[in-house]
């Protein structure tokens, strides 16, 4: 890990610590753009599903005008640590930014993963599927 990755983790457990003190708000994620800012945010949980931190995080970096995210990582409150996106936030990172890297693991051995390592085999849009190239020759069917 490079010491800039350190860093976003020092700054997401900073968010926790500060901002994580309800049963609303129990992650903090921190997201660090290609230029090098940081942009932090929290969950707000709501029974209907309220947005992951990370969304949150993503979410400020685009209200001041960032398309290019290069890394991020989530972290619980109360010392939990860092702590892996979910499956709905695997999928809006790799969606959105298809060459992030996210820092995970246990306190004692962080690591960063490109998000398409977090979710293999990826669902696709159908906008997506739309540009993708035809295959001439598709596969032929064996067996019944």
């Amino acid at each position: 890990m490079r010491e800039t990755d350190r860093a976003l983790v020092q700054a997401a457990t900073a968010v926790a610590k500060l901002r994580c003190r309800s049963e609303n708000h129990t992650v903090a994620a921190a997201v660090r753009s290609a230029d090098g800012r940081v942009f932090s945010g929290v969950n707000v949980y709501h029974f209907t599903g309220g947005p992951c931190a990370e969304v949150v995080a993503i979410g400020a970096a685009a209200t001041q005008g960032v398309t290019e995210l290069e890394t991020i990582v989530a972290v619980g409150d109360r010392g939990r640590g860092v702590i892996p996106p979910c499956g709905r936030c695997r999928q809006v990172l790799r969606d959105y930014f298809p060459d992030l890297r996210v820092i995970v693991g246990p306190p004692d051995a962080l690591r960063v993963v490109p998000v398409g390592e977090l979710l293999p085999d990826t669902y696709v849009w159908a906008d997506h599927q739309l540009d993708a190239p035809v295959d001439p020759a598709p596969a032929q069917r064996t067996g019944d």
